[in-house]
């Protein structure tokens, strides 16, 4: 079975957009359990704009009870507050994500040079404190050898290229499709597991969740857009459903 794990980000972000508590992000993590999700993901961002320290506190706490069963992913850039973060709250999972100074969101996986040189250290002493860590990478075999090279248990296949193509017809869609074949291949044959995140939907889910080795899809931005017109917990079975789990 293909794992679900929801992002609710864009929950915070509306929160932060007026101020207060509401909506709570808590109440979204609820309903993601109550319709039968595996899995939980967030990205503090330095500049917290929009899940904060106090959201990843409690949300760790709230998912306690649940694990293994649920998994809890923390995604973000080794920088230091966010690595003591990590090992405070002790994830299933942690996915490191290079980050652009300004971006709105992820625009490119990790490639070699001086940013990488420190993530062994990084990704040994997470995996020492029993977190299992993937990498942020494009789709291409030099990424794919890098994650291995660095110790990576797992990852993540940045889609957002694939989500292109996919709306440019189905020959684009099954040129790009085959790129992700070949870097999700080449991964399993290196001894790590496949996740895949950014702008996939219910459309593009119906090829991509026949990608070789997939073990777990982050959906966010077009999860919660949806859900703001037919509400969390039937988009949330939705997607279950479209990943075979429903």
């Amino acid at each position: 079975m293909i794992r679900l794990s929801v992002n609710v980000n864009k929950v915070a972000t509306l929160r932060n957009s007026r101020g207060g508590a509401e909506p709570r992000v808590l109440d979204a993590v609820e309903v993601c359990l109550a319709a039968g999700v595996t899995g939980i993901t967030v990205h503090p961002r330095a500049d917290q704009r929009h899940i904060t320290p106090a959201d990843v506190r409690e949300i760790a706490e709230r998912l306690r009870p649940v694990r293994p069963a649920v998994e809890f992913n923390l995604e973000g850039d080794p920088r230091p507050d966010f690595i003591e973060m990590v090992h405070a709250v002790r994830p299933a999972q942690c996915t490191l994500v290079p980050v652009i100074p300004g971006e709105i969101t992820s625009q490119a996986g990790w490639t070699r040079g001086p940013d990488t040189d420190r993530l062994p250290a990084v990704i040994a002493a997470m995996q020492a404190a029993g977190i299992r860590v993937s990498l942020f990478i494009d789709a291409t075999d030099e990424a794919v050898v890098l994650a291995s090279d660095v110790g990576a248990d797992r990852v993540e296949l940045y889609t957002e290229p694939f989500a292109r193509a996919f709306e440019q017809g189905p020959a684009n869609a099954e040129r790009s499709f085959a790129t992700y074949t070949a870097a999700a291949e080449r991964a399993h044959a290196l001894g790590l597991g496949i996740n895949a995140g950014h702008d996939l939907d219910l459309a593009n889910l119906v090829l991509f969740r026949t990608l070789p080795h997939l073990d777990e899809v982050s959906i966010g931005h077009a999860l919660m857009s949806r859900a703001l017109f037919v509400g969390l917990d039937t988009v949330v079975r939705e997607y279950l459903a479209a990943l075979g789990a429903g």
